[in-house]
């Protein structure tokens, strides 16, 4: 037995039309683009900053461990490049990276 409250039932049935026949795991798993800092690595300057994404996944770990390392002085402080962005410096990372 269905109980329908309102507009639930019809809210119900949009969603599932417009999600035909999928299941659980197609929709946990969605397409990440990987950032063109981190593609073009390599040719950015030393002078360049890249964010914690870039940094996270040149050393393959996740932003915690990315802070835990810098906390240990195994990577180098980030600068704030203002009140709500702060960066890697790519020429320290890639001392840091070399080491």
């Amino acid at each position: 037995m269905t109980k329908k409250f309102g507009n639930t039932a019809i809210i119900v049935d949009a969603i599932k039309g417009a999600f035909p026949a999928t299941d659980s795991a197609s929709v946990c798993n969605k397409e990440v683009g990987i950032p063109d800092a981190l593609k073009n690595f390599d040719s950015l300057p030393d002078s360049a900053f890249v964010r914690l994404p870039v940094v996270a996944a040149l050393k393959a770990c996740s932003s915690a461990t990315v802070w835990r390392m810098v906390k240990r002085g195994d990577l180098p402080a980030p600068r704030n490049l203002s009140q709500r962005i702060t960066a890697w410096n790519v020429g320290e990372l890639r001392k840091a990276l070399a080491a």
